[in-house]
């Protein structure tokens, strides 16, 4: 169990190493070498993973498991897309992320088992829920790039092309991201809703009110975008504050209740 994570941790500092060290080198990294070191550490990754969630007691979905996960979720998307993605520059923070969430998983071992083979429709709650959240975390990273574009725009910096995409292309991803976040957001409440019944008890209130919140909240973006316009720092506003919510409805309440009280 040690093993694997160790490894596929030292997968990940690698892929990252090869991305920083040339971020802003004319001819940017080496994406070849990047996916092939970084597919290795999502394949370990997922290894690791495997039995730390399906346990003979059942399925264990403990914070830590869960954050490991969304880890995973998001690396493989990078990971998948590395050869054609221009937004080099947030790769860096993915597989930093991945590093932290593969440590995760022999650092702080706590126990929240779930039974999905008694209760299927629920399994299909929590994967639409993961999807969505990794989709709006991944645009949250795009909108932290797109204020750092943009300041750097303001002061008149050079930018160096292949780590920095234009300013609208990645504002136009920014959208496309959102838009397939919220499906996912909305697929997910909707199953919540209708094969759960504890969305509004339980100690599970704070989760439904907070998934709602931020769901309104890229309603609001999306429907000023399309109306009247949305500034780029008004959209990062919009897309960070969701991100923040969904993030205290998933595991705000269980952080305290995992990591802090036991």
């Amino acid at each position: 169990m040690v093993i694997l994570p160790a490894v596929a941790m030292a997968f990940y500092a690698v892929a990252l190493i090869l991305v920083t060290s040339r971020l802003f080198h004319p001819q940017g990294p080496n994406r070849k070498l990047v996916t092939i070191f970084a597919a290795i550490g999502v394949v370990l990754h997922a290894l690791a993973l495997y039995p730390a969630i399906f346990t003979a007691d059942g399925q264990n979905f403990s914070l830590t498991n869960v954050i490991s996960m969304v880890c995973w979720i998001i690396a493989l998307m990078f990971t998948i897309v590395m050869s054609h993605i221009k937004v080099i520059v947030v790769v860096p923070v993915v597989f930093a992320c991945a590093i932290i969430g593969v440590a995760l998983l022999w650092l702080v071992p706590p126990q929240y088992i779930l039974h999905f083979d008694e209760h299927p429709a629920v399994l299909v709650h929590v994967v639409l829920s993961l999807m969505a959240y990794s989709a709006l975390l991944i645009a949250a990273l795009y909108a932290l790039q797109l204020m750092f574009i943009q300041n750097k725009l303001k002061n008149k910096q050079p930018l160096v092309a292949h780590a920095i995409p234009p300013l609208l292309t990645v504002e136009k991803q920014l959208y496309h991201l959102v838009i397939i976040g919220l499906i996912l957001l909305s697929l997910s409440l909707a199953t919540g809703f209708i094969f759960m019944d504890s969305m509004f008890s339980g100690g599970q209130g704070h989760k439904a009110v907070l998934s709602i919140m931020a769901w309104f909240v890229y309603i609001a973006m999306l429907w000023q975008q399309y109306t009247i316009g949305c500034r780029i720092k008004t959209a990062v506003i919009y897309t960070i504050l969701g991100a923040v919510l969904l993030s205290l409805a998933y595991f705000g309440a269980r952080a305290v209740k995992e990591l802090i009280l036991n």
